[in-house]
């Protein structure tokens, strides 16, 4: 007996690390070449967790000065990460891209859901024009909300009136995986854009 394959109305991408490529040693290693100072300097200044308060909503003036008051010596470097993010974001995974813009292309409901800056999410979209294609996006620092809190699953839902049942999230962390899954969704962990296509034919795509 065939197993009945879950059904599919509204397929979600997160975009950091699934459709384009983020890491912030890119322009970094330039600025501090010692591996070791650098990673330090993302251990204790410009730090995961401070650049989540930017996703959440917080200004880059308020977070900059924030660190500059903590880390006087290091204003020149702080202000760096704003200043050259447009080359933490490299390149775009085409392949992710490809499969995206094909289920588009095949008549069905995209839309993205993301962690990002309200500000470096505009001009991701510049910078890579297939951002703009899907049905809309839920971008965090835009409504003072972070994956994986229930409430972001929430607004998209509401946002973009999707059954929750019938909807795919697509991201590259567990954690945010599980809180789409508690929000009631399917999910499915990005590895590599091979994988992907293997996960999405275990779902009646509609």
């Amino acid at each position: 007996m065939s197993e009945t394959k879950p059904v599919i109305r509204h397929v979600v991408f997160d975009i950091g690390k699934v459709l384009i490529h983020y890491d912030p040693h890119i322009p970094y290693s330039r600025l501090i070449p010692d591996e070791a100072e650098r990673n330090a300097f993302f251990e204790t200044v410009c730090t995961h967790e401070w650049n989540l308060e930017q996703d959440r909503g917080r200004s880059w003036e308020e977070a900059e000065a924030l660190l500059i008051a903590e880390h006087p010596d290091k204003e020149p470097l702080i202000r760096a990460f704003r200043k050259h993010w447009h080359e933490m974001v490299s390149h775009a995974y085409d392949e992710s891209v490809d499969i995206m813009l094909d289920l588009i292309q095949q008549g069905r409901d995209v839309t993205m859901l993301t962690n990002f800056a309200a500000d470096t999410f505009r001009q991701a979209q510049e910078i890579f024009p297939f951002l703009k294609v899907p049905r809309g996006v839920t971008v965090s620092g835009d409504i003072g909300l972070i994956k994986p809190d229930r409430a972001i699953y929430e607004t998209h839902v509401e946002s973009f009136d999707l059954d929750p049942a019938a909807s795919l999230f697509i991201d590259d962390s567990q954690k945010n995986v599980d809180g789409a899954i508690a929000a009631g969704w399917n999910s499915v962990l990005f590895t590599d854009p091979a994988t992907l296509r293997e996960d999405l034919r275990r779902f009646d795509i509609r």
